[in-house]
């Protein structure tokens, strides 16, 4: 909320007016306030930018499209295969490769042998890229020189998702144009083609070298596998069959070892059972010796059944006398006897097959042993035969790989493959692609517009005057009573009430200043109610009875203001005063058509002519006191007690006083006069009155406690300066929607 002196508030249209303009509305207005700037600034952008287009060289592109696959075509299969790396099955593995294709195409290298091939370091034209019949003054240069200018011409570009790429070339000759890329494309497909075949040949040579080599050293490791065969009498079997053999023969031994030594553990344990036998119990012979023996079983079946009998004979109470009873231990001795010598036959029998078996394990033993030293010999032996062999073996396979490489190798060297080929040709190119003439002349009309715009922004920028009512209320605090449109005197157009009042008085001639009067439904009267309006509701609880109008600097239009002003309260009904204070300018009888001889300055020496000073006007409720006579110090006039009173006086007879003063940069009048009034209102021009000066006014009035209701804009050109909002807004709504006052019964008539 904006504050202002005495307590006056800011009017309640203020606010209204006070809406913050969109920054479109500004460079609306730039531009339309700066358009000769507009047109004076891209007139000649887009016409420089037509001339330097039109006068540049016209420039062809000559294009063909080639193949790169990464790898080159296999006629004899996938058994032949080039020597060089092309590429892989990865991705990035071939964007590499494809990255280093493009780089070779675009090197230097390239590009010489293309020079040289054509001549065209002794090319003017092309050097000067000019059609071929310019005729041009120079000399050749340096194939160097002439190879980098033809690879700044050059571009290269792969075609998304293909194996195609594209290569073009600039050039202001469109047949020398196809000429030099044919043969720049053919200059990269020999030269890869001699690298592959050089590569391949480099390789083949390399391979024979190795393969002859190898064949050397092949033959030296099976001279040496041949010798130490010899040497170790291991001719009609090799080391591995020998070890084999003597592997399976120490195996048979181990087992008939094993044999032996398990039946020999068992005779020794029979010999040892039957040498414990006691002979004289015979019946307690091992059950496994009399399975063995067949004799030695019967008799002991033959012992035990006699001895049962012997001990049948003696149960039945015979003596040992007895004749049958002698018999039986007679045929009982002979029995044990017979037993004893079988077992001593047994027992002879295993002594001779322990010692036999003993032997035989001893001579399994030595043969076992014999074999295991043979075996470690044979071992020692087969580690320097195996690496021998090893050797003989690793050399005969990477001879016969180095062999079969060498001969596909030079295969490939033969077919001359190669995975680079046109895929088409360049042809002579019918129109320029350079200069774009659309283009160009679109871009120089947008860069002179933009380059305008920004002038006409940067002039509006630097314009100090004040422009809208927000930067009255935002910059100095001053609420906007309102907008008063510029009056233009001579294109005013006559209403139909003027024309009546001129065809019922045809004297009657209103100045420019009375519009208010003379034209009361126009824009501008309507802006004069709206000011009047405002005023009225600035401060609902004071009566600005005496105002003062002023300005900051002279010609803004301060007279203007104050008679529209007066007219407006006059028209409300209020007996309005205007009086002249401008005592070294003073125009207000100029505008009502009356002379100067008797005014504010006659009455303050004079209150006798109080009664017949006013003067009235074609308007009603208004009476007008002119300057009168210009005296020597209007200052000291108006600061005087006489001044003072001659404001009571017409404070007690006129509703409102409203008083035109001379501008506040100049002299002290109006600020000695804002002292006395009720309020003051302070006009500012649109485009003309600067920030500075209305500070400086405004500072003027804080420093004296005048009281200031508010400032008025005027000269608003609301048809070409921007301000459409608030023509839209406020001024042209009374009279487009018919609500003007109505006419009197004089008019009518």
């Amino acid at each position: 909320m904006n504050i202002t002196p005495n307590n006056v508030t800011q009017p309640k249209s203020a606010k209204l007016l006070g809406e913050e303009p969109s920054p479109l509305m500004v460079l609306t207005h730039a531009v339309r306030k700066y358009s000769l700037t507009l047109v004076l600034v891209t007139l000649p952008v887009f016409v420089g930018v037509t001339f330097y287009t039109l006068g540049q060289t016209k420039i062809y592109r000559a294009s063909m499209t080639i193949r790169i696959d990464p790898k080159p075509p296999t006629p004899l299969g996938n058994a032949v295969q080039t020597v060089v790396d092309m590429g892989s099955a990865k991705y990035w593995n071939n964007q590499e490769y494809y990255e280093t294709e493009f780089e070779i195409l675009r090197s230097m290298n390239v590009a010489l042998e293309t020079v040289s091939r054509l001549g065209l370091h002794r090319d003017l034209s092309f050097l000067a890229n000019q059609p071929s019949d310019a005729v041009l003054d120079g000399t050749a240069v340096t194939p160097e020189v002439a190879a980098e200018k033809l690879r700044k011409r050059l571009t290269v570009d792969p075609v998304k998702e293909t194996r195609l790429t594209e290569v073009s070339l600039l050039d202001a000759d469109p047949i020398r144009a196809q000429r030099v890329l044919t043969e720049l494309v053919n200059v990269y497909i020999d030269q890869h083609l001699n690298y592959v075949q050089d590569s391949t040949t480099d390789a083949v040579d390399w391979l024979n070298d190795q393969a002859g080599k190898l064949k050397v050293e092949l033959e030296s490791t099976e001279t040496s596998v041949n010798n130490y065969k010899t040497k170790n009498n291991i001719l009609s079997v090799s080391v591995d069959d020998q070890t084999s053999m003597l592997r399976e023969e120490m195996l048979q031994l181990n087992e008939a070892l094993t044999r032996v030594r398990t039946h020999h553990q068992h005779l020794t344990s029979r010999l040892a059972l039957l040498k414990g036998f006691n002979p004289e119990n015979p019946a307690n012979l091992p059950t496994d010796e009399l399975l063995k023996s067949g004799p030695l079983q019967q008799h002991r079946d033959l012992y035990i059944q006699a001895n049962s009998e012997l001990q049948a004979l003696l149960g039945s109470g015979r003596g040992n006398n007895h004749p049958s009873v002698l018999a039986a231990q007679a045929s009982l001795g002979v029995l044990k006897k017979a037993i004893h010598d079988e077992v001593a036959n047994i027992v002879a029998a295993l002594r001779h097959d322990v010692t036999a078996s003993r032997q035989e394990k001893q001579g399994l033993a030595g043969l076992f042993n014999t074999a295991k030293q043979r075996a470690l010999d044979l071992n020692t032996l087969s580690i320097d035969y195996n690496r021998l062999e090893r050797d003989r073996d690793n050399t005969e396979k990477l001879y016969s790989l180095v062999l079969d490489r060498a001969k596909k190798s030079d295969l490939t060297r033969m077919m001359r493959v190669n995975n680079i080929r046109v895929s088409e040709r360049a042809g002579v190119p019918k129109l320029p692609v350079f200069p774009r003439v659309p283009l160009n002349l679109a871009f120089g009309l947008f860069a002179g517009i933009v380059l305008g715009i920004a002038v006409a922004f940067g002039r509006e920028m630097l314009d100090r005057t004040i422009k809208t009512p927000e930067q009255l209320e935002t910059d100095f605090g001053l609420p906007t009573l309102g907008l008063l449109p510029e009056i233009d005197a001579k294109n005013q157009p006559d209403s139909p009430q003027r024309k009546r009042r001129r065809h019922k008085d045809p004297a009657e001639k209103l100045s420019p200043e009375l519009i208010v009067h003379s034209d009361p439904t126009s824009g501008v009267a309507e802006a004069a109610r709206a000011i009047r309006t405002n005023i009225m509701l600035s401060a609902p609880d004071k009566q600005f009875k005496t105002i003062l109008v002023t300005s900051a600097g002279p010609r803004e239009g301060k007279t203007t203001v104050a008679c529209c002003v007066a007219v407006a309260m006059a028209q409300a009904g209020q007996r309005v005063c205007l009086l002249d204070c401008d005592m070294r300018r003073p125009r207000l009888h100029k505008v009502f058509g009356k002379l100067n001889d008797r005014g504010l300055t006659s009455l303050m020496l004079d209150r006798s002519v109080f009664d017949d000073l006013p003067k009235t006007t074609p308007v009603d409720n208004l009476d007008v006191i002119p300057a009168g006579p210009i005296p020597p110090n209007p200052a000291e006039l108006i600061h005087s007690e006489n001044f003072s009173e001659v404001l009571q006086m017409l404070g007690e007879k006129y509703d409102r006083l409203i008083i035109d003063s001379p501008p506040i940069a100049p002299v002290t009048d109006p600020t000695i006069l804002s002292t006395k009034v009720d309020g003051t209102i302070l006009v500012v021009r649109a485009f003309q009155t600067t920030r500075d000066l209305v500070r400086r006014a405004r500072n003027t009035l804080a420093s004296v406690q005048g009281p200031l209701i508010g400032a008025v804009l005027n000269a608003v050109d609301l048809h070409g300066k921007g301000y459409a909002y608030y023509k839209s807004h406020h001024y042209y709504y009374y009279k487009q929607e018919g609500y003007g006052p109505e006419e009197s019964q004089d008019d009518a008539a």
